[in-house]
């Protein structure tokens, strides 16, 4: 039985993206014409598009495509979401996770909708501290809430592996909107995001 992958991509991007993938293997002093290496610049041509496609999704209709009228109005808490994405400053990879909170008011998504988001902005070239930002922006504007949350703890591979080569840092970011903003509820989302479940 034959294999087939079932990934779709942008030839006329692939064969760009490959030709400049062979001339830095080129360039760093590899042999792009070496067993090992033969395929790399379309396996890379392929993985940078895929890590990459966040820029055709749109986290609005994500949200907006499993929207209810609730009555609810207490803190919704999903916590641990696994974050992969690109530092723009080097385009090595940071990864980590992001805890999310809304309060909401008058309506809820489905909770596999914020993971999504997450991923929409996490598959770009990207800054934590703007990912942070905008996971909750689009909660605060497309949900209308009565607040948002946002946490992000991430380990950049940018300071592990070049500069100062730190292999323990984790980089932590916040954002806070509405509710969110006073102490005591601001406080309550950051002591579920640390306590563990019994």
């Amino acid at each position: 039985m034959a294999y087939n992958k079932t990934e779709q991509y942008d030839e006329a991007v692939t064969a760009n993206l490959m030709t400049n993938y062979r001339s830095i293997i080129e360039n760093i002093g590899e042999d792009p014409n070496r067993e090992g290496l033969l395929k790399t610049p379309e396996r890379m041509a392929k993985a940078m598009q895929y890590i990459t496609q966040g820029y055709s999704i749109d986290a609005v209709e994500i949200l907006n495509s499993a929207k209810f009228t609730e009555a609810y109005s207490e803190m919704v808490l999903v916590k641990n979401i696994e974050l992969y994405s690109l530092c723009e400053h080097h385009l090595l990879p940071f990864f980590g996770k992001a805890h999310i909170a809304y309060i909401p008011n008058g309506y809820i998504t489905g909770l596999s909708k914020l993971a999504r988001v997450v991923d929409c902005f996490a598959r770009r070239l990207q800054v934590q501290e703007r990912l942070t930002h905008q996971i909750l922006d689009v909660i605060q504007d497309t949900l209308q809430p009565l607040g948002v949350g946002v946490v992000i703890e991430a380990q950049h591979l940018c300071m592990m592996m070049r500069g100062v080569q730190k292999q323990n840092s984790v980089t932590t970011t916040s954002a806070f909107s509405g509710a969110f903003q006073e102490n005591k509820t601001r406080s309550e989302f950051l002591k579920l995001i640390s306590a563990e479940l019994s």
